[in-house]
């Protein structure tokens, strides 16, 4: 694979957490030993955390002072990322944003650092591989690297490298980020799809790289499964009532899904309100059958669960969120940062 060089630039890694004990250690030894330039920092986010995370970073950053540990009062990665830039970012050409839930692979920082010098990209975002480690969790990683639980999602499948609409935030040039406000902070959730609206609408490119991808882990268990997604889906909606943006052919499909199940409790009156969700069920065990058998997957039919789970919980959330706009004022798609 060819390597462009990577130019004198200075980068900002920022990673917000919160209690992630049991990986921030590691991230914080993989990443310290691929800085390139002396000026590089680690900004660790922390949103209060309660299990040891702070300790650790705090302890890591005394050997290393290029570590810096930050309190994020606001808790949300997107208000931890916005805090970083606005108190560190001075100066520095690159953020690079690190989820505490992943793993990476040595090179990342460098692969992206390449691919944004070779391209001239102001954001470069990645594929991700989902893996699991108990019975659930690797069927939820099945569930999400498929098409029954993704939809064809580019980040989520990989490809060339192009340029995309959106994708995982890997990189992005501090210039483009903070003149278009940094993230929105009233997004808990889809902040990155809505900064990447704004980004593009003022004129910067984001670029998928084929270069490097990262690993990511899963919940474990249903109720984390089920508020993580129905997060997922008011932030769509939010993204929808602030920008107009209506939802991609991949994501309105599984928006039938809560009002499916609602169309269902009438079926005590008659069976044919039944019938969507059994098309839907049937569709998604039927998906599960088939992975099972021709693809030989033992996990085949607890992912289809999985995605039904996925598929609920994201209506849920983005219909929730769309009700209860009704009469409240509209957002504003002003900047986020001060």
């Amino acid at each position: 694979m060819k390597s462009h060089k990577i130019p004198d630039v200075k980068t900002l890694i920022v990673i917000p957490c919160l209690n992630e004990a049991r990986t921030i250690d590691d991230l914080l030894l993989k990443f310290s030993s691929t800085l390139n330039n002396p000026a590089d920092r680690i900004i660790v986010a922390d949103g209060g955390s309660t299990d040891g995370t702070r300790d650790i970073v705090a302890n890591f950053s005394m050997q290393d002072a290029r570590v810096i540990l930050l309190a994020n009062p606001k808790r949300i990665q997107s208000a931890g990322i916005n805090l970083a830039v606005e108190m560190f970012g001075q100066g520095y050409d690159y953020l690079i944003r690190i989820d505490a839930h992943g793993d990476y692979p040595d090179d990342y920082c460098n692969r992206l650092l390449e691919d944004a010098v070779h391209t001239g990209a102001d954001s470069v975002v990645v594929a991700m591989d989902t893996v699991g480690h108990g019975t659930f969790q690797k069927a939820t990683a099945i569930a999400q690297n498929s098409k029954l639980g993704n939809g064809g999602s580019k980040h989520r499948e990989g490809a060339k490298g192009h340029w995309i609409d959106h994708g995982h935030h890997a990189l992005m040039r501090i210039s483009a980020f903070t003149e278009v406000g940094g993230y929105d902070e009233s997004f808990s959730h889809n902040e990155d799809a809505e900064l990447d609206y704004r980004l593009r609408k003022a004129g910067f490119r984001i670029w998928m790289t084929d270069k490097t991808r990262m690993t990511y882990y899963p919940r474990s268990n249903v109720r984390p499964l089920f508020n993580q997604y129905m997060a997922y889906g008011r932030g769509r909606a939010k993204n929808l009532l602030k920008h107009r943006s209506m939802p991609k052919l991949r994501q309105m499909i599984p928006l039938a899904v809560m009002p499916v199940a609602l169309l269902a409790l009438l079926g005590v009156f008659h069976w044919l309100a039944l019938v969507p969700l059994c098309l839907w069920i049937a569709a998604c065990v039927g998906y599960g059958l088939w992975m099972a058998i021709v693809e030989k997957n033992p996990y085949g039919l607890l992912a289809a669960f999985s995605a039904m789970i996925m598929h609920l919980a994201w209506s849920t959330g983005f219909w929730l969120e769309l009700v209860s706009s009704v009469g409240a004022p509209a957002p504003l798609a002003g900047k986020a940062m001060s």
